[in-house]
């Protein structure tokens, strides 16, 4: 007999993520979303339908078993939810966090097409800071060890995945990373309000616990060679690189004082920890009026940055509409939140510096959107005779970024692109010499962390078949 007063799952709201008050976030760089209560996890948890052919793994690049997982938040069974997803996802927390889940997971989820999707990220999330609050990480299952060793250059999310798949199935891998500490964009792009240290350093430690090998301070390409490595011992390698390359608009003023890269920004802010100061002495520029040019995420987390370190106006100046930014709605909703100023349609063209070489203006001109270009938004057109000037004392660019050039200027038997990204194939992300795969940034372009991590998986399986045959 059916119960008659049982409301259908699909009716329950989806539950709202608790926050910080934009009043106090906009000055400090704690964590912005405070994380589920278990009562609001099983509550959100209870909302999915336990589909028997769930369309929601199909959008998850990791291939994370969602029902499953959530069906054991809704049970109360944390650690078991947290277990769960790390037999395919060893960064659960990170991509809790970080992953675009709207347009993917959730966006296939069923009980979407009438009310809003689970909050996959957020109960993922939760589980995993569930278990490492509390101290219930249980180690994987490693096979049998091999005496198979194999290279990971690149400790970013791309490297961290293809290294813990690997490291499962009993090879031994070290991972080569440029900087003094792991997690690439990670710890050196994203601030710690949005992906506070602590939780890479912890899931960095879980890789470490399956055997992954660290060596940092290692250039590849410069300190080592890919020959080299190979004449060590190595049977495979792996290349995570990312773009690190700044793009600069090459428009007058770029060289002035108070113009920077969002990649210096952000690396000073956060791996080096100048938002620590006076703990730490890392010189940073502290505008009090800040342009940020780009509308993407990196261009949030700079602006986000700016007021947290004292700025009076952030401006986000973007050459399209705010439907075209490529930056996540959430992020875009909290820099609003926390004020946030979009000069929208709004294209720069000059900055003007004063006679000591600092930066004191910008000057632009308004844009109107024309046909959609080749990546099917349309293009903004210069309007005639709207040039107007921002008032600003830093100028922050965050236009996109290219191919980090050290690995591949040493390695010319890698093919690549016209962009001069590595091309790899898509089902094996094989490169065109023996032994060598590649994934994240370096063979797409800036792209996502979850889309790095996918293919970092990917590889992992093409790289064990290999050594194996």
């Amino acid at each position: 007999m059916i119960e008659q007063n049982k409301p259908k799952k699909e009716k329950i709201p989806r539950q709202k993520m608790p926050e910080q008050d934009p009043n106090k976030r906009r000055r400090n760089f704690d964590e912005v979303p405070i994380g589920f209560t278990p009562e609001l996890a099983r509550k959100e948890a209870a909302r999915c339908l336990q589909c028997k052919k769930p369309k929601c793994i199909e959008g998850c690049p990791v291939e994370v078993n969602i029902p499953e997982f959530i069906k054991a938040i809704a049970e109360g069974k944390f650690a078991e939810a947290a277990w769960l997803i790390k037999e395919t996802n060893a960064l659960p927390a990170i991509c809790g966090r970080v992953c675009p889940q709207e347009e993917q997971c959730e966006q296939k989820c069923i009980v979407g097409i009438k009310a809003k999707p689970v909050a996959i990220g957020i109960l993922e999330r939760f589980a995993a800071d569930f278990e490492r609050n509390q101290g219930v990480a249980k180690p994987p299952d490693i096979r049998e060890k091999t005496n198979k060793k194999i290279a990971v250059v690149g400790a970013g999310p791309a490297g961290l995945t293809c290294a813990g798949d690997l490291a499962k199935q009993g090879h031994n891998i070290t991972v080569f990373e440029a900087l003094h500490k792991p997690g690439g964009v990670l710890v050196y792009g994203i601030p710690e309000f949005r992906l506070p240290k602590v939780i890479v350093n912890a899931e960095v430690s879980y890789l470490e616990q399956m055997g992954v090998r660290f060596e940092y301070n290692m250039v590849v390409g410069k300190i080592v060679t890919m020959d080299d490595l190979f004449n060590e011992g190595f049977h495979a390698s792996f290349v995570g690189t990312g773009a690190g390359l700044p793009k600069f608009m090459r428009i007058p003023g770029e060289n002035l004082n108070g113009v920077c890269s969002a990649n210096e920004y952000l690396t000073r802010a956060n791996l080096m920890k100048a938002y620590l100061f006076p703990e730490y002495d890392t010189p940073i520029v502290r505008g009090k009026k800040v342009a940020v040019i780009g509308g993407g995420n990196v261009a949030m987390d700079s602006a986000r940055t700016a007021l947290r370190l004292g700025a009076e106006h952030v401006y986000i100046v973007y050459r399209r509409s705010r439907q075209e930014m490529p930056a996540r709605n959430e992020e875009i909703h909290h820099g609003e939140e926390e004020g946030l100023e979009l000069q929208l349609l709004t294209n720069p063209i000059e900055i003007s510096g004063n006679r000591d070489g600092w930066v004191h203006s910008l000057k632009c001109i308004k844009m109107k959107l024309g046909e959609p270009d080749d990546s099917g938004r349309r293009r903004p057109v210069p309007i005639k005779g709207s040039e107007f000037e921002l008032e600003v004392d830093t100028v922050i660019m965050a236009i996109g970024n290219g191919p980090n050039p050290l690995l591949l200027k040493a390695t010319p038997d890698i093919q690549l692109n016209k962009w001069g990204n590595i091309v790899a194939d898509e089902k094996t992300m094989a490169t065109s010499r023996k032994g060598v795969y590649a994934g994240g940034d370096i063979v797409t372009g800036a792209a996502t962390v979850i889309q790095a991590m996918g293919q970092g998986k990917v590889a992992a399986r093409a790289i064990d078949q290999f050594v194996k045959s």
